[in-house]
């Protein structure tokens, strides 16, 4: 059990600062910040990697048979994992949004 938590403690931790990050990302993209958005969300990959590294040792425990015992930190785990996927979807659609909203201002601005 103990390892368990430990596992899952590491899941919420990389996923929350990857989610942490893609908050930061989409705020710079709000601000036009291109480039540091996309800094931002390449380090938040990184930080998903691990979690989803941290999280196939799970699946591969239960596979093997060594039943997995649920337990409240395992579906906050869960639940941490599945809200920053979604966040990271809809974070990329918002950031394509205000880039292509920066592109239409600028050209307004080129031609007056």
């Amino acid at each position: 059990m103990e390892n368990l938590e430990m596992i899952a403690c590491e899941i919420i931790s990389n996923v929350g600062t990857a989610k942490s990050l893609i908050m930061e990302g989409l705020a710079e993209a709000r601000e036009g910040n291109f480039h540091e958005t996309k800094m931002k969300l390449k380090e938040a990959d990184e930080y998903f990697k691990n979690g989803h590294k941290s999280h196939l040792e799970l699946l591969q425990q239960d596979a093997l048979g060594n039943k997995i015992e649920i337990s409240m930190i395992l579906l906050h785990t869960e639940d941490q994992l599945m809200s920053a996927e979604t966040i990271k979807c809809l974070a990329n659609e918002m950031i394509e949004m205000y880039r292509l909203q920066h592109e239409l201002k600028e050209e307004r601005v080129k031609n007056g």
